[in-house]
């Protein structure tokens, strides 16, 4: 299931930074605005990833996933 997030984006000094609004310390920068959207697309990626380890590793066995839209 694919999950649409939003980026805060801003130039500042020469660079793009930006923000992914709905997880915490997700976070990158690119010289260029096409670079920052590709940086910020691979640690969200990552983030996602180790949240997941973390919280199946947390359960340990016996779980279940339910999904939760909002």
């Amino acid at each position: 299931m694919k999950m649409a997030y939003t980026a805060v984006v801003k130039r500042d000094e020469g660079w793009w930074i930006g923000w992914i609004e709905e997880i915490p310390g997700v976070n990158s920068q690119g010289k260029t605005r096409r670079e920052l959207v590709r940086n910020l697309r691979s640690a969200l990626k990552e983030a996602l990833v180790f949240n997941r380890a973390e919280a199946l590793s947390a359960a340990k066995s016996d779980y279940e996933e339910e999904p939760i839209l909002v």
